[in-house]
This record gives C-alpha cells, sequence and structure tokens, in this order.
C-alpha cells in the first residue's frame, strides 16, 4: 500500500490530528490487514495512527501499539463505532 492509499482511508475515517503526531479516529475503527513472507496480519479496532517514515504505528484500544512497514499493509478497513450502553425503554 502506498502513504496516498493510507491517507485516503484515513479521510475516510475522519482522522484528526492528536498530540504527538498521531491522527485520532475518533468516531471509526481501522482495520488494518498486513502480509510478510506468506504470513498474514490483520490488526483490528485500530483508534490512533502515526506515519514515521516507511513505518506505521497503529493504536489500539488498550494502548497497544502495533508497528509494520507501509509497504507490508495491503488493504484497509473503516468501520464506524458502535453505540455502548442499553437504550433507555423496551426495544
Amino acid at each position: 500500500m502506498t502513504a496516498d492509499q493510507i491517507a485516503s482511508l484515513l479521510e475516510l475515517a475522519e482522522a484528526k490530528k492528536g498530540e504527538g503526531g498521531w491522527l485520532e479516529l475518533g468516531l471509526h475503527h481501522l482495520t488494518l490487514h498486513t502480509g510478510y513472507n506468506g504470513a498474514s496480519l490483520s490488526l483490528a479496532r485500530i483508534e490512533g495512527v502515526k506515519l514515521v517514515g516507511p513505518l506505521v504505528h497503529a493504536r489500539g484500544p488498550r494502548g497497544e501499539i502495533h508497528v509494520v512497514r507501509v509497504e507490508d499493509v495491503f488493504a484497509g478497513s473503516v468501520e464506524p463505532l458502535k453505540e455502548k450502553g442499553r437504550k433507555a425503554g423496551f426495544v
């Protein structure tokens, strides 16, 4: 994947600049699909992304940070956050 393609994903996710160079995905989650040498890994529920040269730093909901090469990312998807909590009344 190219940096332009990742930028397109971040635009779709309405990413906003945050502290330390992170792009925060407030209302969306991002899933990055990566592959290297025949092995694949999906990084789901990404809440923050930072591009550092040829690397993508992806932060998950528990604060974990994954580091992958931009060239190893081959696809991504953007999902809206699900509503948390219960609605009042009977549904």
